[in-house]
């Protein structure tokens, strides 16, 4: 009898392992988002060429964007600019993004700021390697309620900017960032902490625009690179609190294609 007890608890004991093993396996992947729910999740991430700590984070911010096509989830990278005192000036940093970077740290009461760091819906911070918490910050986000609603529509591009018209039901006052977003490169880095290394990024913010609400109808323009195309560059924009730094809403669009 004893030897039978003993034989289910190690049977319990086995299957609740196995449980719990399945639980750790797939605690990080992103639940599909039901067609009820209204949530986004915005991801910027603050990087640079010139850091050894980046590219681990860059890699799992890119994995994620890979499994996220189709869900209301933003990624933007910025590249920051004060590394480039190590050596290596990364080509796709600008002091737009560190100053960015610190609204931040002031926003979140934070006492510094230091690269790779995510930022979730300008609320939520961390250490941009760590996947788990990435990727929770991304499921609460795609739960939450949504008070207010952004889009954008009629994309033209006119020489050297694209204009884009945007409609929302945010009152007049709020704050739209609008970001024109390279969707990947790869580096090949030669000096610096990362010398050597061929560094691939996804999401560039490669310009930013911060606009003003004054109608529920608008336009605005954004400059473009030398080396934009409409496949590789996308425009997403959201709706910032200025005071806060709390993202209320979000949208993207692609550029027009000539065939």
């Amino acid at each position: 009898m004893k030897t039978i007890k003993i034989f289910l608890l190690l049977a319990f004991m086995e299957i609740a392992g196995l449980s719990s093993l399945a639980f750790i396996q797939t605690s990080y992947k992103i639940k599909p988002v039901a067609a009820a729910d209204e949530g986004f999740a915005v991801v910027e991430l603050f990087t640079s060429e010139g850091c050894s700590s980046c590219p681990p984070a860059d890699a799992v911010v890119a994995k994620i964007e890979q499994e996220v096509t189709g869900k209301p989830v933003y990624i933007l990278t910025y590249h920051v600019d004060y590394w480039n005192r190590l050596g290596w000036k990364d080509v796709f940093s600008s002091p737009d993004y560190s100053r960015r970077q610190n609204n931040y740290a002031n926003w979140l009461n934070l006492s510094s700021v230091y690269t790779p760091q995510v930022i979730v819906n300008g609320q939520t911070e961390f250490v941009g390697s760590q996947e788990g918490t990435l990727r929770n910050a991304i499921g609460m986000g795609l739960k939450q309620s949504v008070t207010v609603k952004l889009s954008l529509s009629d994309v033209k591009i006119n020489n050297n900017s694209a204009t884009i018209k945007y409609h929302t039901d945010a009152a007049s006052g709020s704050i739209i960032v609008l970001a024109l977003v390279q969707k990947q490169a790869t580096t090949v880095v030669k000096a610096g902490e990362n010398r050597g290394r061929s560094l691939s990024h996804v999401q560039i913010v490669t310009n930013i625009k911060t606009i003003s609400v004054s109608a529920s109808l608008g336009e605005n323009d954004i400059k473009l690179p030398p080396n934009f195309s409409a496949k590789n560059f996308e425009l997403i924009a959201f709706l910032q609190d200025s005071k806060t730094g709390k993202i209320n809403a979000a949208a993207r669009t692609g550029f027009p294609i000539s065939l």
